[in-house]
């Protein structure tokens, strides 16, 4: 399916958005959210960028083991993506294993210069590039 389809790397302190281009083929960063479990603005200011973007679909992380298993880091993620499911209705949500992501999008920063500070500012929405590139490519688009 073309469209527009968004991918989150859900933390426990940030959430890194990012999102394709219309044809569904590439992926790229759109900003890193700041958790707010009290007031849950960032689940807010999500669904307005699934709104503005008119998205097809959505793509949480799920930060599995390297043995495959899900622990409360995975639950998370699902109750997050739950949650945003509620506010996108009828946009779906899909789940997809994030495995190592995060470390592929840190060694590409530290590749590119980018350390410390800096890092830490754009590494969750380079790990969500690097899930939503996963998920479009086993697509097949």
């Amino acid at each position: 399916m073309s469209g527009i389809w968004f991918a989150v790397d859900v933390g426990s302190v940030r959430v890194g958005v990012a999102r394709s281009d219309p044809r569904g083929v590439l992926a790229v960063p759109v900003k890193t959210l700041a958790r707010d479990a009290r007031t849950d603005r960032d689940l807010d200011e999500l669904a307005a960028l699934v709104a503005e973007y008119e998205a097809v679909g959505v793509v949480v992380g799920l930060p599995r083991t390297l043995a495959g298993r899900e622990g409360s880091a995975a639950d998370s993620a699902r109750a997050y993506g739950d949650a945003l499911a509620g506010r996108i209705d009828p946009v779906p949500v899909e789940y997809l294993d994030e495995r190592l992501t995060t470390v592929s999008a840190q060694r590409k920063l530290h590749q590119g210069g980018v350390r410390g500070r800096a890092g830490r500012a754009v590494i969750d929405q380079v790990a969500a590039v690097e899930l939503l590139q996963q998920f479009l490519d086993s697509r097949g688009t």
